[in-house]
C-alpha cells in the first residue's frame, strides 16, 4: 500500500525519464488517469495507454524525448501537496510555474484541471505538483 499515490505517480516519471526509459508502467486510479491525460494534452507526454484487461489495472505513458538533441519534455516534477500537509490556493493566489511556461496540475470542485484553466473557470483548489 502506498501512502501518497500522487508522489509514487511523479517518482516513478522522474525515474524513467533519468534512465532515458521510453516507456513507463504505472498502476492506475482515476485521479492518475486524470493526471496523465492533462499531461498529454498539454505535450509533455508522447501517449497513453490504460491497461484494464489485467487484474491490476496499469498506465502505461510512453515519454517524450527531443528526436536530435535527445533532451526529455518533462525537466522538472514537484509534489506541492502531501498528505501531511495539504497546499490549498484561492483564484488570487494561482501559482506560475517557470513564469508561465510550465503548468500546475489543480484539483478543484469541478476536476482535475491545469492552473491555468482553473484560473479561467474562477476555481481555486488543492495544488497537487507542478511539471516544466
Amino acid at each position: 500500500m502506498v501512502t501518497d499515490p500522487i508522489a509514487d505517480y511523479l517518482t516513478r516519471m522522474r525515474n524513467a525519464i533519468m534512465a532515458k526509459h521510453r516507456v513507463v508502467e504505472i498502476p492506475a486510479s482515476n485521479l492518475k488517469k486524470e493526471m496523465t491525460k492533462i499531461l498529454f494534452e498539454k505535450g509533455y507526454i508522447l501517449n497513453y495507454k490504460f491497461d484494464e484487461e489485467t487484474k491490476h489495472q496499469t498506465i502505461k505513458i510512453a515519454l517524450k524525448y527531443h528526436p536530435v538533441t535527445k533532451m526529455p519534455a518533462i525537466s522538472n516534477l514537484t509534489r506541492v501537496s502531501s498528505p501531511g500537509l495539504r497546499k490549498y490556493v484561492g483564484v488570487d493566489e494561482m501559482p506560475r510555474v517557470l513564469n508561465g511556461l510550465g503548468i500546475a496540475i489543480i484539483s478543484t470542485s469541478k476536476g482535475l484541471m491545469t492552473d491555468k484553466e482553473a484560473k479561467s473557470l474562477n476555481v481555486g483548489g488543492e495544488v497537487l505538483c507542478y511539471i516544466s
